[in-house]
């Protein structure tokens, strides 16, 4: 992919993409990067209109703009302020709440919640499309949410839980899970990791079927073992340690209904920790997501 961005930070970000005319220059960049052509038949041939902000195509003079059909359609929010919203979120290592955003783009709390939301719509990777992982993989269960049951003094396993599977120096997936039996926990692991790899897990019984199917390794945590060898689980551990002190530090809490919404854009966030061009490749998944409305989040 052609480069068309710079590393951003927050100087940057507001010296380059201040208003909104640089910043749908630069959603033209990401998106037409081989010249404009009309969405609906493919056409070079493309006229713009005067004032409007908008093209028109000279073949079926389909009238388009650069954000028609993306997130960002029939959005009345300055797209300087899409832009700050989306790097605070792609580049926040634990997250930014809705409360957050709305204090610091000086919006209503509904508007805030909406816009955090379709941003996470984008940054959900359709786990499906990727490759399975290989190698060495790590999977860890564990529990998000959930109240503290003061009487048993204990946390009440009412959570919702989640699954992570980490391949060793490659990708993290993540999902909301409806429970931890063996036909759930092994059931994602055989959709999502290559046979040929090894799987690493605790000592939890619901894995013990994985033996039939995988080279299987585990460790024992109630027996305080935590590493033997290359057997270990630190790796999906430490991804879960600082999706939960995002939960603390930033959201408080999350709803059953929107975890997973958390999770991918978790998933999104740690996958690329490393990729100096982060905020660009989210804004481009912005641009390529149909639009999303409020209702279909509030159903």
């Amino acid at each position: 992919m052609k480069e068309v961005s710079m590393e951003v930070n927050l100087v940057s970000l507001i010296e380059h993409y201040g208003n909104d005319k640089k910043c749908r220059e630069h959603l033209e960049e990401l998106k037409w990067r081989d010249g404009i052509k009309c969405p609906r038949c493919g056409s070079d041939r493309i006229s713009p209109i005067l004032n409007r902000e908008q093209y028109d195509c000279d073949k079926c003079h389909y009238q388009f703009s650069v954000t028609a059909g993306s997130i960002f359609h029939d959005s009345h929010l300055p797209l300087w302020k899409w832009f700050l919203a989306v790097y605070l979120m792609a580049e926040s290592k634990k997250g930014i709440s809705a409360n957050q955003i709305k204090r610091t783009l000086k919006i209503s709390y509904k508007t805030a919640w909406y816009l955090c939301h379709r941003i996470r719509e984008a940054m959900n990777e359709v786990n499906s499309t990727e490759p399975k992982l290989k190698g060495t993989v790590e999977v860890d269960e564990t529990y998000v949410g959930g109240r503290y049951d003061k009487r048993r003094k204990r946390a009440r396993y009412d959570k919702p839980a989640v699954i992570g599977l980490l391949q060793r120096d490659g990708r993290f997936e993540a999902r909301y899970i409806p429970g931890t039996g063996a036909k759930v926990l092994t059931g994602i692991i055989q959709d999502r990791v290559a046979k040929s790899a090894t799987v690493m897990t605790d000592e939890l019984p619901a894995y013990k079927k994985l033996d039939k199917t995988f080279k299987h390794k585990s460790v024992s945590h109630h027996k305080d073992e935590w590493v033997r060898g290359n057997v270990y689980t630190n790796g999906v551990e430490n991804a879960w340690s600082l999706f939960k002190r995002s939960l603390v530090g930033s959201y408080h809490q999350i709803s059953k209904k929107h975890l997973d919404s958390y999770v991918q854009e978790f998933e999104w966030r740690f996958n690329g920790r490393k990729n100096e061009y982060l905020f660009r490749d989210t804004l481009i998944r912005l641009l390529d997501t149909p639009k999303m409305e409020f209702k279909e989040l509030i159903a």
